[in-house]
């Protein structure tokens, strides 16, 4: 990809963390889906990352920090009290924004003092990308934390072009108007040159709630981009669904290492038939309702106990959080129940793990695994999806995936979709995912392998970038 002007990219965290060790505070890679996906797209491209690196002083974080400025992105830290981070990420992007943006508003906590908190800690982040974006940079913005930046950024005087992309789902607007805020949300957003969603089905909802609360916006469909028109400013929305690193997934898979764990994981679950779920502890993750499914399964067919496993991983999230410790508990009560209710001496139903992954143990899950179980309640994407993919060397893979995360746009062709509410359905999935035979799990999984391969998180870069540039790179767009 050939990049002319600078990224200026903007974000709640940035891709390392500061964190307190036995030998002082040193920087450790952060987790979660944004870093995971963007660490590698700014291998090609120069610029700034601003963002969040975690508690400490400012001596420790210009130390540390300065070897970073060598290596082509220069990391522009965003220093936050306890009190702005409770209000602004515990509080509005947490407490609101992400329930409400997953149907799930009987969890929202609309306290008005987090309002202000989130408008305050959005204008830090906008002094921040202002110092260092010049006039020709492109500054783009990520997700839900982050929606009124762009606004502050136009009110300090900065005309660069912009863009946001959200990368959770867009609610519909019976769920949307519930937040009372909803109207100088929206027309923050309309502050950037381009906003992207991940899905078609977020595009649609997106609009409806544009077209319901601010009448007065001008839209203009052209193929699968809308055009919107106010005070002068046009800005482009559209779906640029996210994807991952694919050969370097794939290239992993094959590595002797992982191939060897991989054996090993099979021969320590006997040999067995593994189904696999990978989740970050929360309660959007369907981890509870998945767990009964699989109940339901072992008692619905009795003779396919023993000869089949399932391994969860639960990443430790947001534990400090009372909902986020309560899931934990019902998580570990439901396996205790299961593995109670049906395991032996020589067979254990549900293997757990609640502890971060190190890659290299994670992509020898996904080879060792029959089947990936992925049943979120809603997600914006859900990259375990196509990790699991790209990882399938062997290409006999089975994928159950919720119809509510955004993959199942792409996805459709070659997994078995489910509705995760529907404990039975995914109970009948399981089963017909242990019966399907070798030639048809490798058909659909060469089919979904395909998708992820095109679909990757280059691609995605590129064409977001492409409507950042605007007309000139839409008029090279057009020529090639």
């Amino acid at each position: 990809m050939k990049a002319s002007r600078r990224m200026v990219l903007v974000s709640n965290r940035l891709p390392t963390t500061l964190e307190s060790g036995p030998d002082g505070p040193a920087l450790k890679p952060s987790s979660g889906g944004l870093v995971t996906a963007m660490r590698p797209v700014f291998q090609t491209r120069k610029g700034y990352w601003v963002g969040w690196l975690g508690e400490g002083r400012q001596e420790d974080v210009e130390r540390l920090l300065e070897p970073r400025a060598r290596e082509g992105c220069e990391l522009v830290p965003v220093a936050l009290t306890p009190s702005e981070r409770k209000g602004f990420y515990t509080g509005f992007s947490n407490e609101i924004v992400w329930p409400l943006f997953h149907d799930l508003q009987s969890r929202c906590n609309f306290d008005p003092g987090y309002w202000n908190s989130y408008t305050g800690v959005n204008r830090k982040f906008a002094e921040a990308a202002a110092r260092v974006a010049s006039a020709d940079a492109l500054i783009w913005v990520h997700d839900y934390h982050l929606m009124m930046v762009g606004e502050c950024l136009r009110g300090m005087g900065v005309q660069a072009r912009m863009g946001f992309f959200l990368h959770i789902p867009f609610p519909a607007l019976d769920i949307f108007e519930k937040l009372p805020w909803r109207s100088q949300i929206l027309r923050a957003l309309f502050q950037y040159d381009v906003i992207g969603l991940q899905t078609a089905r977020d595009q649609r909802n997106f609009l409806e709630c544009v077209r319901r609360l601010l009448p007065e916006m001008d839209l203009e469909r052209v193929d699968d981009e809308v055009r919107a028109r106010m005070d002068g400013r046009v800005t482009v929305i559209r779906s640029f669904p996210i994807g991952i690193d694919f050969d370097e997934f794939a290239h992993h898979a094959k590595q002797v290492e992982v191939t060897r764990r991989a054996e090993e994981i099979r021969r320590e679950l006997g040999g067995r038939k593994i189904v696999l779920g990978v989740d970050r502890l929360d309660y959007t993750k369907g981890v509870p309702e998945r767990l009964k499914a699989f109940q339901h399964f072992l008692a619905t067919w009795r003779n396919l106990r023993r000869k089949i496993s399932l391994v969860q991983v639960v990443v430790p999230s947001r534990e400090s959080i009372p909902e986020y410790h309560d899931l934990k508990m019902e998580t570990e009560r439901l396996i205790s129940q299961i593995n109670g209710q049906y395991g032996d001496p020589g067979w254990t139903p549900v293997h757990y793990i609640h502890r971060r992954v190190e890659r290299g143990e994670l992509v020898a899950l996904y080879r060792a695994a029959d089947t990936a179980l992925v049943t979120p309640l809603k997600d914006g994407m859900n990259l375990v999806a196509k990790e699991f993919c790209a990882a399938q060397e062997g290409e006999s893979g089975a994928l159950i995936l919720s119809e509510f995360a955004g993959a199942a746009e792409q996805l459709r062709e070659g997994s078995i979709l489910v509705n995760p509410y529907d404990m039975r359905g995914v109970a009948e999935a399981l089963h017909a995912a242990y019966r399907m035979p070798r030639t048809e799990r490798m058909e659909r999984m060469k089919k979904l392998r395909r998708t992820v391969r095109q679909a990757n998180v280059f691609r995605w870069c590129e064409d977001f970038c492409l409507y950042l540039e605007g007309a000139e790179a839409a008029k090279l767009r057009a020529a090639s």
